[in-house]
């Protein structure tokens, strides 16, 4: 199954993924997936190019989140481009501009911005596999992303708290389920 709402190519010197639709959990999952194969390899630039996305939700910025840390474990980054003012502002207020570079205006890409997307839009992009998560995994995905977010200041944690705290109480609940199918 195929998210045509992420396309990206490794260029020879970093992976660009392009948002076309909302960051939300339901392509979150594509982006980690797509991003930690790249870092696995040694990949140090990570772009995600956010021009036609209209929004980001909390998971989709704590996946980022979560990459971000990642990269700068290793020495590399998580840079975003072009971000209209509504997600700037989101990741802003999350803080994630601490973690990420926000339309850098020195990053080596700039220049050539519109031959990277056409590079993509001309189908030679790939559309990032969604996978098939089943309601348990995309739950502790979710955890994951708001645990992320969690850490990075006291105002997110304060926010997110409630939040973890029912997604935990989910998964206690689908794995005593499935203990109890499994018994």
């Amino acid at each position: 199954m195929t998210d045509t709402s992420l396309i990206y190519h490794e260029f020879d010197d970093s992976l660009w993924i392009r948002c076309t639709s909302r960051g939300s959990f339901v392509n979150s999952p594509a982006l980690k997936s797509i991003s930690e194969k790249y870092i696995a390899r040694g990949g140090k630039i990570i772009v995600v190019d956010m021009e036609i996305c209209p929004g980001v939700d909390s998971t989709f910025m704590g996946t980022l989140a979560g990459l971000a840390r990642k990269m700068l474990g290793t020495g590399g980054v998580v840079q975003i481009a072009t971000p209209t003012q509504r997600t700037r502002a989101a990741m802003e207020s999350l803080g994630l501009d601490m973690l990420v570079e926000i339309d850098p205006s020195g990053a080596f890409w700039q220049a050539e911005l519109e031959t990277r997307r056409n590079h993509l839009n001309k189908t030679s992009g790939t559309e990032a596999e969604s996978g098939n998560m089943n309601e348990l995994e995309r739950t502790r995905h979710v955890l994951e992303a708001h645990n992320t977010l969690r850490t990075m200041n006291h105002k997110n944690n304060e926010a997110f708290g409630y939040v973890c705290e029912t997604l935990e109480e989910d998964i206690m609940r689908h794995e005593a389920e499935l203990d109890d199918k499994n018994s």
